[in-house]
């Protein structure tokens, strides 16, 4: 894409995806990364990392990359695999789209990876909606020949090849509790407006926005309820709504999730909280555009999408020319979006997300 986001370049440092402290602060469970072994490429079924990688190895053709996100027809992962299907054509390889319409199917899911191994797909680009459902389904794929990359949200570290992170975890929890703390003045109840309850990242993000509120600068920032709306726009209006009236002097939302970040601005734009509730989190600028420009919204952060959905592609070429095995410290170029390290826990990061506000808004189009 010809639009530009912030820098999302280089060298992926090895960025704590999880941190031990955030671990076991939600009630979810829906984030297991530390049960694993941080090297999960030397251990777990299906491990793909005993050959050595060739970084000067030629990438091989007839290749298909499979993505499977975390539901179809979803903007955001329209976006994302868009930009991971022109990579993958770009390097002359097939690329196909599979999955469910639902955020919450995992059985879907399971299915899918079950028939594209069968496929004899080279590698499938999966968005994980649990971070365990998948594991032997994928762990079954890998033992066939098949390359497996998260990307937007992980699955166990044992049970893939590599993780396409769109940033750091820490990051992005953290900032988004700045954000709307700027936003309240430090001060008021807020509540957090998430998608599935069992969504890996959502759960990692909110465990560091947990953490960041423990900060004394958050004394008097009250975190009083995680809400879901399950990646749906009809649910999440309704959770917006809810929170609302449970609440009467809510101050904020944060909703990590492009979804429910549009139907919350969505409910607040019509509603007699318009102004007075905060609204931040992670969403496109062509959803939020209108939302900012009403002043619904004072501001909102995400990544690019359609380059995380192209290193995904990129990262999963790599793994199936043999490149990479997915081995911390590896390296291996991404096309024009230059070369990249592989972290802990076999971790690509694509970079630092965007800040969105009423100053640089109209200078991004997706």
């Amino acid at each position: 894409m010809s639009y530009r986001t912030a820098p999302a370049r280089r060298a992926a440092a090895a960025v704590a995806v999880v941190a031990a402290v955030a671990i076991g602060a939600t009630a979810c469970g829906g984030t297991t990364k530390k049960s694993t072994d941080s090297d999960s490429t030397k251990s777990g079924s299906g491990s793909s990392a005993a050959a050595s990688a060739n970084p000067s190895a030629p990438i091989k053709k007839g290749l298909t990359i499979a993505y499977l996100p975390k539901q179809v027809n979803n903007p955001y992962f329209t976006i994302s695999d868009n930009g991971g299907k022109k990579a993958v054509e770009a390097l002359g390889e097939k690329y196909k789209e599979v999955g469910t319409s639902s955020g919450t199917d995992t059985a879907g899911q399971v299915s899918y990876v079950n028939t594209l191994t069968q496929q004899q797909a080279s590698a499938i680009a999966v968005s994980a909606q649990d971070p365990g459902a998948l594991c032997t389904a994928l762990n079954q794929a890998r033992k066939n020949g098949v390359k497996v990359v998260t990307y937007d949200s992980d699955t166990n570290t044992n049970c893939r090849d590599a993780f396409v992170s769109q940033a750091s975890a820490e990051d992005l929890g953290r900032t988004e509790v700045q954000l709307m703390a700027k936003q309240i003045g430090n001060k008021g109840q807020i509540a957090i407006l998430s998608a599935a309850q069992t969504a890996t990242n959502q759960n990692t993000w909110i465990d560091f926005m947990k953490d960041e509120l423990k900060k004394p600068e958050y004394k008097d920032i009250q975190l009083v309820k995680v809400a879901y709306g399950n990646d749906d726009a009809q649910a999440s209006f309704q959770q917006t709504q809810g929170l609302l009236q449970q609440y009467p002097n809510l101050k904020g939302i944060i909703s990590p999730t492009t979804v429910g970040i549009k139907a919350a601005a969505q409910y607040l734009s019509g509603s007699k909280y318009k102004g007075k509730v905060q609204l931040t989190g992670l969403g496109t600028p062509n959803d939020m555009r209108a939302y900012v420009t009403n002043g619904t919204v004072q501001s909102f952060e995400l990544w690019d999408p359609a380059k995380l959905g192209a290193l995904a592609g990129y990262t999963a070429v790599a793994l199936a020319s043999g490149q990479i095995t997915g081995a911390p410290g590896e390296t291996f170029t991404a096309g024009d979006m230059g070369s990249y390290t592989i972290g802990k826990d076999s971790t690509v990061v694509l970079g630092k997300p965007t800040v969105f506000d009423k100053s640089n808004i109209d200078q991004y189009h997706f």
